[in-house]
């Protein structure tokens, strides 16, 4: 599950079973929808490429704003994820669906070594030729060549669980810098000891955009008023849309 804060409300990003089952239909109330079409390797699984199983029409039954499929350029991967997020892409352009395309250099879970910065360049590359709307993708020191290689925007993938929340954040702020327009990110919010406050820091340096001068680990741990943040939004909100998704 995925939960996405973006200028309009908060919007969730679910696999389309979870959702189709309605367990959390009330936490979900009033949330902008993406679902996800594909499912990756589990942990005892073989491999790094992710399989199709929904279509475009079951997202839509279930009043989804976007679907997201994995995809990335790479032997044993590129030959099965690429052409279906292209007939994703088909399918979505047909149903006037919005399309998230998940690149990753050697698929879902890859291994670091194949992640290099001309490689993540490359699987943003091909993504939005094939006509996605908008990109989530690893970040890397440099990721301004990713942001103007592509024509649609990119958020961060936010990754593994990380011990250094504020080294993490500095890396959320630097991507940010470098033009992304937001992060998707999952285990280093869920997985944090205090959710709510590792949502609030991220808040603040997206839709900030690093205006406000305040320590992040104060942030998180919420020793900084909401008034100030709150202050720091309104100057920063503009015609430019920054996003935050957490991956849950």
């Amino acid at each position: 599950m995925q939960v996405g804060i973006f200028a309009k409300p908060i919007t969730v990003n679910l696999d389309l079973v979870v959702f189709n089952e309605l367990r959390f239909a009330k936490e979900l109330s009033g949330l902008g929808l993406i679902l996800r079409l594909d499912l990756s390797p589990t942990m005892i699984g073989k491999g790094h490429d992710s399989t199709v199983v929904y279509g475009i029409e079951e997202a839509l039954q279930l009043g989804a704003d976007a679907v997201i499929v994995n995809a990335g350029p790479g032997v044993g991967v590129e030959e099965k994820t690429l052409p279906a997020l292209a007939l994703a892409a088909a399918e979505c352009d047909r149903w006037g669906m919005p399309l998230i395309g998940e690149m990753s250099p050697g698929g879902f879970d890859s291994d670091p070594a194949i992640r290099t910065l001309e490689n993540i360049k490359l699987g943003a590359r091909i993504a939005c030729e094939l006509g996605v709307d908008m990109i989530k993708t690893i970040y890397h020191p440099g990721y301004q060549e990713v942001v103007e290689a592509s024509f649609v925007p990119i958020v961060v993938l936010g990754g593994a669980k990380t011990p250094d929340e504020v080294k993490y954040l500095e890396s959320i702020k630097q991507a940010i810098d470098e033009g992304a327009s937001g992060v998707a990110i999952g285990r280093n919010i869920w997985g944090h000891d205090n959710p709510r406050g590792m949502t609030r820091a991220l808040w603040t340096i997206i839709h900030g955009n690093g205006s406000l001068m305040v320590d992040l680990s104060g942030l998180i741990n919420e020793q900084v008023p909401f008034e100030k943040i709150e202050e720091g939004f309104k100057r920063a909100m503009s015609p430019k849309t920054y996003r935050v998704v957490v991956n849950i």
